[in-house]
């Protein structure tokens, strides 16, 4: 089953697309997990509350609300940060607690550790957290287990596919609107892609929004609503603001190239993207296909 909601709004010609933000540290991204251990991440520099303080500012200038997808692991260290994202009148989501790879995860290890996030998050923010986006897109053709999984911890919506082609990530042949896995209760909200000469391609953000120019990236944003009048999912990071992260230099060179490319850009394109489209939180943008 798959449903999208419009919306006619003055900043742009698409629909109101869905802003988010996943909450996570320099150091816990996919791209270093073999290189840095989660044994090492308490001696390490926390940066995640100072930069995403700044995302926080940025949105409140736009007048931007959106849904930040929050690492366990983070909201435990820094409760604070927690209650101001809630407090500013974001959206709070699940992230897991331990940013690993659903895939790579037992369902019983899954379950622990999307259950152990979600009660986190709902002790620490004091309000009901409903969506779950797992770690670099994570849930696939591998493990269509993880949505049952997930109803029965309490979620009401996923967004953790991502329907590409992608050497890390992806799930092609996946609907590209919100649709119910299985037939199930829950809610699969994909990650956004525009179709061109029958493929998908990547337009939600991340590094493909530090790599491409911001007027291509922008072009295919409005194809995306002009073409599917549906709104867009997009989505970045905290340490994509921060170019003056540690540099891990131990790390393979593709790795070390796709985290670091273009983030002293990032802050500028990302105000640009707020002024240009209307944004919105996940559970108010989709409040049509969560219905």
């Amino acid at each position: 089953m798959h449903s999208s909601e419009t919306a006619s709004l003055p900043r742009s010609d698409i629909a109101q697309n869905a802003m988010t933000v996943d909450v996570e540290d320099w150091f816990q991204v996919q791209a270093f997990a073999g290189t840095i251990s989660r044994d090492q991440w308490p001696v390490l520099q926390r940066r995640v509350e100072e930069n995403t303080d700044r995302i926080l500012g940025l949105f409140d200038a736009a007048g931007v609300n959106a849904t930040f997808f929050t690492l366990g692991w983070v909201a435990e260290r820094h409760p604070a940060l927690v209650r101001r994202i809630v407090a500013a009148g974001h959206e709070l989501a699940s992230h897991g607690y331990w940013h690993r790879l659903a895939h790579e995860q037992t369902p019983a290890d899954f379950a622990r550790d999307v259950g152990d996030a979600r009660k986190l998050l709902e002790d620490v923010g004091g309000v009901a957290v409903q969506g779950y986006r797992a770690p670099t897109f994570s849930i696939n053709t591998r493990n269509p287990w993880a949505f049952d999984v997930l109803a029965e911890a309490g979620y009401r919506y996923s967004s953790s596919v991502y329907p590409v082609r992608h050497d890390l990530y992806g799930m092609p042949d996946a609907p590209r609107f919100p649709f119910h896995p299985g037939g199930g209760a829950l809610v699969e909200i994909p990650m956004t892609t525009v179709r061109l000469a029958g493929r998908n391609f990547p337009c939600a953000g991340g590094g493909y929004f530090r790599l491409l120019p911001y007027a291509l990236f922008s072009a295919a944003l409005r194809h995306r609503g002009r073409t599917d009048a549906a709104p867009a999912m997009f989505y970045t990071h905290p340490w994509e603001i921060d170019p003056d992260q540690p540099r891990v230099r131990t790390a393979p060179l593709l790795a070390r190239v796709r985290h670091r490319l273009n983030l002293s850009r990032t802050q500028a394109r990302l105000e640009r993207l707020l002024a240009d489209f209307a944004w919105g939180r996940v559970d108010q943008v989709f409040a049509a296909a969560l219905a």
